[in-house]
C-alpha cells in the first residue's frame, strides 16, 4: 500500500517534543504534530507487503496498509472509517500503545518502520476535529440488559459494540469518572483526560448508562446484578500490587506507584483524593521497576520538582537491538528509553534493594543495594545472584514501588461463585470469555492479568461478540480484523 517507492524516498519521522525545561513546568501533553505533507510521507513508505505481518503484531489486528494508504492519498475520512472499524478508541492507543504492530513491520527488518502509531493518532484527530465522530445509537433494541463493570478500555469496549448490537448496556464504576487507570493512572502529560471526556460524550449519546460511584460487591451485590441483568461482563483492571517485602517496607515515604499516581491525576484534574500528599518535592526519589508505570512514575516526579530521580531495575541493561533469540516478526525484549527517561532521570540495572532506613521518627530517609546477575542454568529459570561487595547506601526520601501487579480483587468473583486461576485472574474460557457461571463473562486485565491497552480494547470487543451470541444464538458482531464499516 502507499507509494510504491514511498519506503526509498522517505526516512520514518515521528512527532517530536517541546524542550525539557518547558514541558516539565506542566502536566500537559507535549508532542508537536506534524504537518499533513508529512504525515501522508509517513503513509507513502507503507509497501504492498504480500504478507502484512502488522497485522498479526497488533491484538486488533487493525487493518493498518488500508488506513495508510488512505492517509498517503488524502482520503482521511476514509482512513477514519477504515481505523475505527477494529478499533473503538484509537485516540488511546495511538498515544499510549507500545506499537507491536511497528515491530512487525517488514520495513523493520533492515530499516526503520512505518511509524503506525503516529499516523493512527493522526488519523483519529482528524476524524474529531472535521466532526466525523458522531454517536450512532442502534437502530433497534434487544431489551436484553447487560451490565457491564469496570470503565477501564476493555469495559468501554464492550459496552460499545454491546450497545451497537442493540442490548441495553449499563457500566458500573466505582470512581466518580470513567476510563480506569486511563483515568487514575496514565499522567497528563501522556493523555489529558478530555481526550477520554469526549469519547464518553459519544458513549452516552449513543445510549450507553454509566452509574459513576457504585462499587460492585459492596454498594451492590453481585448476585443483584445477575437477577437484574441478561448478562455480566466483569472488566475490572489487575489492582493487587506487588510488594517488596524487605526491612523498612513500612516507613513513611515507601509508596506503591499507583497510590502516587492517581493521586497526583486527581490533583491535576480538582478531584479529591484520600490520606496525605504524596510529593516527591525537593525529594530524593528512587523508582524501583522499569517498565511504564516507573517512567511515568519519573516524568511525575520531575514535575512535582523532585531533588534527584533515580530508576532501578533488576534486571540487566537490555540491547538497543534485537537479538538473535528474539528475531523478526516477534516484540523484543530491548532497552526502551521514555521521554521521561529524557528529562533527567539517572537509571541503574542489575541492582537490588536490599533494606529500607529510616529515621527516628519512621520516615524514610535513605535505601540499601547490591549489584545483582543473573545465572542461566539449561532447562531452568534463571537465578538471581548477589555480587559480593557491592552494596551501597542511597540517601532517598520517597521510593515509589512501580513493580507490576499479582492479580485482581476478588470480591466480585467470590460472592458469584467464579473459579480463579493461580495468579488471582478470573478463570474464564479462552474461545469464549466465558465463566463457570452462565451468563457472566469477564475480559481485560481481570481475565488475562496485567497487560497492554490494545489488549484490554481487543478482549472487550471479543467478549462482545460472544456474549451476544450467548443472548442472541447468534452475532453480527466483528471478531478480530473484522470491521464493521462504515461506522465510526
Amino acid at each position: 500500500m502507499g507509494k510504491i517507492t514511498g519506503f526509498l524516498e522517505f526516512d520514518r519521522k515521528v512527532e517530536s517534543y517541546t524542550p525539557v525545561k518547558e514541558r516539565v513546568q506542566n502536566f500537559k501533553e507535549f508532542t508537536v504534530p506534524l504537518k499533513e505533507k508529512e504525515i501522508k510521507d509517513q503513509g507513502a513508505r507503507c509497501m504492498d507487503c504480500g504478507i502484512p505481518f502488522c497485522h498479526s503484531g497488533c491484538p486488533l489486528g487493525n487493518l493498518i496498509p488500508d488506513f495508510n494508504d488512505a492517509v498517503y492519498k488524502g482520503k482521511w475520512e476514509k482512513a477514519a472509517e477504515i481505523l475505527h472499524a477494529t478499533n473503538n478508541f484509537p485516540e488511546f492507543t495511538g498515544r499510549l500503545c507500545p506499537a507491536p504492530c511497528e515491530e512487525a513491520c517488514v520495513l523493520g527488518i533492515n530499516e526503520d518502520p512505518v511509524s503506525i502509531e503516529n499516523i493512527e493518532k493522526n488519523i483519529v484527530e482528524t476524524a474529531f476535529n472535521n466532526g466525523w465522530v458522531l454517536a450512532e445509537p442502534p437502530e433497534f433494541r434487544t431489551e436484553k440488559k447487560i451490565a457491564v463493570v469496570g470503565s477501564g478500555p476493555a469495559g468501554l469496549a464492550a459496552a460499545q459494540q454491546l450497545n451497537r448490537a442493540g442490548h441495553w448496556v449499563t457500566v458500573f464504576e466505582r470512581d466518580e469518572k470513567a476510563g480506569g487507570l486511563l483515568r487514575y493512572g496514565i499522567p497528563d502529560f501522556k493523555m489529558e483526560k478530555h481526550i477520554i471526556d469526549r469519547r464518553l460524550e459519544v458513549l452516552e449519546e449513543e445510549g450507553i448508562r454509566f452509574k459513576f460511584g457504585v462499587e460492585v460487591g459492596k454498594d451492590i451485590k453481585a448476585d443483584t446484578l445477575k437477577k437484574e441483568y441478561d448478562a455480566i461482563v466483569l472488566c475490572g483492571g489487575a489492582t493487587i500490587r506487588r510488594k517488596l517485602p524487605i526491612k523498612g517496607s513500612d516507613l513513611k515515604g515507601v509508596v506503591q506507584a499507583m497510590d502516587f499516581l492517581s493521586q497526583n491525576n486527581r490533583r491535576v484534574d480538582g478531584l479529591p483524593y484520600e490520606g496525605e500528599d504524596i510529593l516527591a518535592t525537593n525529594k530524593n526519589v528512587v523508582v524501583i521497576g522499569g517498565g511504564d508505570t516507573g517512567s511515568d512514575c519519573i516524568g511525575t516526579s520531575i514535575r512535582q520538582g523532585a531533588t534527584s530521580v533515580s530508576n532501578f531495575e533488576i534486571l540487566g541493561k537490555a540491547s538497543e537491538q534485537r537479538t538473535e533469540d528474539q528475531p523478526w516478526p516477534f516484540w523484543p525484549m530491548r532497552l526502551r528509553t521514555s521521554s521521561s527517561h529524557k528529562e533527567g532521570a539517572h537509571r541503574f540495572f542489575s541492582i537490588s534493594t536490599k533494606e529500607f532506613i529510616g529515621d527516628e521518627q519512621g520516615r524514610l530517609k535513605g535505601l540499601i543495594t547490591v549489584n545483582v546477575e543473573w545465572e542461566n542454568i539449561p532447562g531452568k529459570r534463571p537465578v538471581l545472584k548477589e555480587i559480593e561487595g557491592t552494596e551501597k547506601e542511597w540517601p532517598c526520601e520517597l521510593v515509589l514501588l512501580a513493580m507490576g501487579f499479582t492479580g485482581s480483587e476478588m470480591t466480585i468473583a467470590e460472592q458469584l461463585g467464579l473459579e480463579a486461576d493461580v495468579r488471582t485472574n478470573i478463570k474464564a474460557s479462552i474461545k469464549d470469555y466465558s465463566t463457570n457461571v452462565p451468563g457472566v463473562f469477564v475480559a481485560g486485565d481481570q481475565r488475562r492479568g496485567q497487560s497492554l491497552i490494545v489488549w484490554a480494547i481487543s478482549e472487550g470487543r471479543q467478549a462482545a461478540h460472544h456474549i451476544d451470541s450467548y443472548l442472541m444464538g447468534e452475532s453480527n458482531l466483528p471478531l478480530k480484523g473484522e470491521g464493521d464499516l462504515p461506522r465510526l
